[in-house]
C-alpha cells in the first residue's frame, strides 16, 4: 500500500521538506532497496554528493488545493559547497531536444567553466530563480576571482502546470536563498522534493533522483553521480531493468492520446579530471541512459543536461594553472556509468515519489511498487537477496 499523500497547508521552506513522512534513504523507498537490479558498484551514499565538496539543497512549496494548488520548488547543486561562488569548474553542456531552457549555458560553451551553483525548478519560475542566484551571489560578500560580482547563472526547469499552479508565481526570492543556505552532503531526499515536487515521468509520479557509481581508471577509484528532475515520456514506453512494465500497469490512465511534452534535467558531477570537451562528451552520454527507461525524446520535450568535474581546483579563467586531465582513451568507465547512473537516478526518482493531487483536481499516480514487483519477478528481473536497508546517517 502506497503511503497517504503529503499535504503541508503552509508554504514550506526548507531543505529535508514538510514532514517525516517524505521518503528518504533511511525508509528505504529506492529501487535498490526494493530488488530492482542495475549494474555497477554505486557510492556510499548511492547520489550526486557522493563526490567530495557536491551539495544539494531544496526548497519545497506544498500549500493549498484546487486552483490555488502550489507543488513546486528549487533545488539547488553546489558543485564546491560553500566555496562553489570563488572556485568555478570544469562542465560542458548538452541539450538533446531543446524545447526547454537552461541559462548561462551558452557561457559555459564559450568558456568551459561553471561558475557558480546549478539550480532547477519549473518552467515560469526561471527568471525570478536566475535573479535571485544573483542576489545570493552579491550577498556571499567577497566579488568573484575577476574582481566582479558578475554571473551567468546557470538555472533549468521542466513543466509542472498540471499539478502546480504554475501562473501563480510562487516560487520567491527567499526560496532560493533556502535552498542554497540549506544545502548539504551525504543523503538526499527523492521524489517530491524541490524542484521536482509537482513532476511527472512516464504518466507516473515523479520528481527529483539521484544515483552514482565508483569507477577505477588506472588503478584509482574515481566517482560520478547523477541528480534529475525527471519529468517526460509516455507510459507505454517505460522499461524498468529491461521490462517493459508500462505495458502492462496502465490502470491508472485517463489520456488516449498520450504525447511526450514532458522534460528533464540531468546533472553529472564528478571527481575524475575532465577537459570541457570532454565533459561535454559525458553529458551526452545522459542520452543513452534515459533512453533505457523507455524516452524517445519527443518534440515536445525539453531535455537537457550538464556535467563538471571537481578536480583541478586552481583552474580559473584570470591565471596561469597547470592543470590534470584523463586521456580520452581512459573515459569508456565513466561513460559506461553516467549511462548505468542516469537510469537508476530517474527509476530512484519515480520509486520515492508518492501520489499527489494538485492544480484544479489534477492527479498523478504513484506507481504501485508491489504491482511493479509482481512484474519484474514474473520476468525474472528481480535480486534473489535484496540489498540492506542502511540507515542515511
Amino acid at each position: 500500500m502506497r503511503r497517504l499523500e503529503r499535504v503541508c497547508w503552509s508554504i514550506v521552506v526548507a531543505s529535508l521538506g514538510c514532514a517525516s513522512s517524505t521518503p528518504s534513504f533511511a525508509d528505504g523507498a529506492r529501487a535498490r532497496t526494493l530488488g530492482i537490479p542495475f549494474d555497477g558498484t554505486p557510492g556510499r551514499f548511492n547520489a550526486i554528493t557522493d563526490i567530495q565538496g557536491v551539495t544539494v539543497g531544496y526548497t519545497t512549496l506544498i500549500e493549498g488545493a484546487g486552483k490555488q494548488a502550489v507543488r513546486t520548488g528549487v533545488t539547488a547543486i553546489l558543485p564546491r559547497g560553500k566555496a562553489t561562488t570563488m572556485k568555478p569548474v570544469f562542465a560542458g553542456v548538452f541539450s538533446l531536444n531543446g524545447n526547454g531552457e537552461m541559462t548561462g549555458a551558452h557561457w559555459i560553451e564559450e568558456s568551459g567553466f561553471l561558475e557558480g551553483p546549478v539550480l532547477v525548478t519549473n518552467t515560469h519560475s526561471v527568471g525570478v530563480v536566475r535573479d535571485a542566484a544573483i542576489q545570493w551571489r552579491v550577498k556571499q560578500g567577497e566579488p568573484d576571482a575577476s574582481g566582479y560580482w558578475w554571473s551567468l547563472p546557470v538555472v533549468a526547469e521542466t513543466w509542472d502546470g498540471d499539478l502546480n499552479d504554475i501562473n501563480g508565481f510562487h516560487v520567491k526570492t527567499e526560496h532560493v536563498f533556502a535552498a542554497l543556505d540549506n544545502a548539504h552532503d551525504g543523503a538526499i531526499e527523492e521524489g517530491n522534493v524541490g524542484g521536482g515536487t509537482g513532476m511527472t515521468c512516464h504518466e507516473f509520479k515523479c520528481g527529483t533522483g539521484t544515483s552514482s557509481r565508483v569507477v577505477k581508471i588506472d588503478e584509482r577509484d574515481y566517482h560520478l553521480g547523477v541528480l534529475v528532475q525527471a519529468n517526460y515520456g509516455v507510459r507505454s514506453e517505460l522499461r524498468i531493468a529491461g521490462v517493459p512494465v508500462g505495458k502492462v500497469l496502465q490502470n491508472d490512465l485517463t489520456r488516449s492520446e498520450p504525447k511526450d511534452v514532458g522534460s528533464i534535467i540531468i546533472v553529472i558531477a564528478t571527481d575524475a579530471p575532465l577537459l570541457p570537451t570532454q565533459l561535454k562528451r559525458l553529458a551526452r552520454r545522459a542520452s543513452l541512459g534515459l533512453a533505457r527507461n523507455g524516452s524517445y525524446s519527443g518534440d515536445g520535450s525539453g531535455d537537457i543536461f550538464i556535467a563538471f568535474s571537481t578536480a583541478n581546483e586552481a583552474a580559473n579563467q584570470v591565471a596561469t594553472t597547470s592543470i590534470t586531465a584523463l586521456g580520452n582513451e581512459q573515459m569508456d568507465p565513466l561513460f559506461l556509468a553516467t549511462v548505468q547512473a542516469v537510469e537508476e537516478s530517474i527509476i530512484n526518482a519515480m520509486i520515492a515519489a508518492e501520489t499527489m493531487t494538485g492544480y484544479d483536481g489534477h492527479k498523478a499516480v504513484a506507481i504501485d511498487h508491489r504491482a511493479l514487483l509482481k512484474l519484474l519477478k514474473e520476468h525474472k528481473a528481480l535480486l534473489e537477496n535484496k540489498p540492506e536497508k542502511k540507515s542515511a546517517h
